[in-house]
């Protein structure tokens, strides 16, 4: 897995986005991403749709991977960790959590989130709300448009569509606009939203190899 970077500035705050679905935030020491959908596979084939579990498996290695190079100290979920409550791929994402013991758990509610108690115990969170603020910024799964800070989201799995001479090609990316940060979804389980977007929004398109800036 090839992880490549770039730098840019938000409210005076260096971010560091990836080519991995994910950024990184070294003032604060934080790995932060959305949209990890743990569960998603083990609930289609509790509806008679045969998938792999490698999916996650696969999301879990490069999740492991970014950890192991930028060596945070949080762990920022903006929403949407699970897909649909408890099943056995979430027990297979708490004992995958285990060997990170020293990273601190932030989540952000999504829609996807229905937590209970016992699960919450279960997923070991440092902190659970919907709505979080550091230094100045606000993370919520959804853009909340009674704030007046700037965001960072989740939610939508932005995508960008790129015209070739063969084809239509849709990649992943982040967008900033002037009053958010919208990240992709990290799980690669997931479909692209190329329409509900920020107006006026700068976008960040990734292949396994490169970060454009559009």
């Amino acid at each position: 897995m090839k992880i490549v970077t770039k730098n840019i500035n938000i409210q005076n705050e260096i971010f560091t986005l990836t080519n991995q679905r994910a950024l990184f935030w070294k003032k604060e020491k934080a790995l932060i991403l959305s949209d990890l959908h743990i569960g998603k596979t083990a609930h289609f084939r509790k509806n008679g749709i045969a998938l792999a579990n490698q999916i996650m498996k696969n999301d879990l290695e490069r999740l492991s991977i970014l950890i192991e190079y930028f060596k945070p100290e949080k762990f920022i979920v903006v929403g949407d960790l699970l897909h649909a409550g408890d099943n056995s791929e979430v027990s297979e994402f708490c004992l995958w959590k285990e060997q990170f013991s020293d990273l601190k758990f932030y989540l952000i509610e999504g829609n996807h989130d229905k937590i209970s108690k016992k699960l919450e115990q279960k997923l070991c969170l440092d902190f659970k709300a919907e709505k979080y603020e550091l230094n100045d910024l606000i993370f919520t799964h959804d853009f909340d448009k009674t704030e007046s800070k700037f965001q960072i989201n989740g939610h939508i799995h932005p995508g960008f569509v790129i015209n070739s001479v063969v084809k239509k090609i849709k990649l992943p990316c982040f967008v900033v606009s002037e009053n958010q940060l919208l990240l992709p979804a990290f799980s690669e389980f997931t479909g692209l939203d190329t329409k509900n977007l920020p107006k006026k929004g700068r976008y960040y398109i990734f292949t396994n190899s490169e970060i454009y800036d559009i």
